[in-house]
């Protein structure tokens, strides 16, 4: 048995996490810490869905009570938190999935124009790894420290794996999302009267996953990537359907495509490619960490829609994910 901790664990992505790894039968939930505003609050009274299942109480955190006896920790925390709270965790020889964007980016100083913080650790950032595993799996397996990849890089980057190289001139990306990408927290543009019979673009070319998407897709193609990127909140709770539209160099039948999703994909669990004339719905994805992809070519024009939930394969599902692969486990443990 493993032993692990959460940091962040009231959170929507860290009450995923608290559900997935109770029923982990190879991992030791050991403590819960976030900050709130008393000494400790049970965890089941946090989400009620829990009752009866755990007793455990999750306890304000305070630098002072890190926990030190775990094997892994999972930092659940706002962007530019973790800076600070993974290497006391790493000097202690103590894994870390950092869920948040602090070690995504590989240039501090794209870091800090997009999160507005100079980036005081930037030698972790050559440490660590980008754990989106079907991509990645490799890397994964000796990582100390795993930047957990965002919900919307995710969704794109699982699509256009298998084409990027493929592909000429801009990446147009639309993305319909959750209101709980947004996080737990009250905000006039995502409370349910705002929300509801609407769709809102946001951040529109502008969203700070822009830069972690291009470099990513830039690393797998080979070269520089340019993307059209724009997300919309749209009236659900949960769940990315992102579809991308782009050139390829020449024409390819769909069968064709669908043959390279097909193969590198094979070993992947996680990832199911539609058939020929099919596409990705949320219903289909949400409540599991499975990314659905659909795609079509006409001519030189190329078509992917991607389905995943936001919380789980774009968050704590993922984590859940990588943790099994840096533990030797099955990759599918305590996952759907």
């Amino acid at each position: 048995m493993k032993k692990v901790s959460i940091i962040g664990a009231t959170g929507y992505t860290g009450g995923e996490l608290v559900k997935i790894l109770l029923d982990h039968p190879k991992v030791e939930l050991a403590s819960l810490f976030a900050k709130i505003d008393k000494p400790s609050i049970p965890i089941d009274e946090e989400f009620p869905r829990l009752k009866g299942k755990t007793n455990m109480v999750c306890r304000n955190f305070e630098m002072k009570d890190i926990p030190l006896d775990v094997d892994l920790v999972f930092l659940a925390v706002p962007h530019t938190v973790a800076i600070d709270l993974a290497p006391l965790f790493l000097d202690k020889k103590i894994k870390v999935i950092d869920l948040s964007a602090d070690f995504r980016l590989q240039d501090p100083a794209v870091y800090q124009k997009w999160y507005g913080k100079t980036h005081t650790r930037p030698d972790l950032l050559k440490e660590a790894v980008y754990g989106l595993p079907e991509l990645f799996r490799d890397n994964v397996k000796g990582a100390q420290l795993i930047a957990n990849p965002g919900c919307f890089p995710t969704s794109i980057l699982l699509g256009m794996a298998p084409v990027v190289k493929e592909t000429e001139g801009t990446i147009y990306i639309d993305s319909k999302t959750g209101t709980s990408g947004a996080g737990k927290k009250a905000a006039i543009g995502i409370i349910f009267s705002e929300c509801t019979n609407n769709i809102r673009p946001y951040k529109v070319l502008n969203h700070q996953h822009r830069p972690e998407i291009e470099q990513e897709l830039g690393i797998l193609a080979g070269k520089n990537v340019n993307t059209c990127f724009v997300p919309e909140l749209s009236p659900i709770d949960r769940g990315i359907l992102t579809t991308m539209f782009m050139r390829l160099k020449k024409p390819v039948p769909t069968a064709d495509i669908l043959a390279k999703y097909n193969e590198l994909y094979k070993n992947s669990p996680f990832v199911h490619v539609l058939p020929e004339g099919t596409f990705p719905e949320l219903k289909n994805v949400i409540y599991s960490n499975t990314c659905h992809i659909g795609v079509k070519s006409v001519g030189e024009d190329l078509l992917v829609i991607t389905a995943i939930d936001n919380l789980v394969k774009g968050a704590a599902g993922q984590a859940v994910q990588n943790m099994n692969i840096m533990f030797g486990f099955p990759e599918e443990t305590a996952l759907i």
